[in-house]
């Protein structure tokens, strides 16, 4: 999976509108986060965040729970889990960036 399609989908991802077809769930968007940054940095080596931070908990652990995936590995799993989210959305705009994936 190359870095263009990786960077792609980042971009599709970061104009969805929040009232259009496609709505990540908060797994699926965790799972975007925890791969965002797996291909961006490499692994997790920041302590904890505190109890009462959950949402910063719950995104630390994700990021935690793919040490050692390879940046490529990372690309591929966010494009493929983007392409996947399109296609169940099926409306023309995700047909669009789907084809807009492959052709980076």
């Amino acid at each position: 999976m190359s870095e263009a399609k990786f960077n792609k989908a980042v971009e599709i991802i970061g104009a969805l509108p929040k009232d259009g077809p496609v709505k990540p769930s908060q797994d699926d968007q965790l799972f975007f986060y925890k791969y965002f940054k797996q291909a961006k940095i490499g692994d997790n080596t920041t302590t904890r965040p505190g109890m009462l931070d959950f949402a910063g908990k719950a995104k630390w652990d994700a990021w935690t729970s793919v040490k050692g995936v390879t940046k490529e590995e990372a690309y591929k799993q966010y494009v493929d889990k983007l392409i996947a989210i399109l296609e169940a959305a099926g409306d023309e705009e995700s047909k669009k960036h789907i084809e807009e994936i492959n052709a980076a």
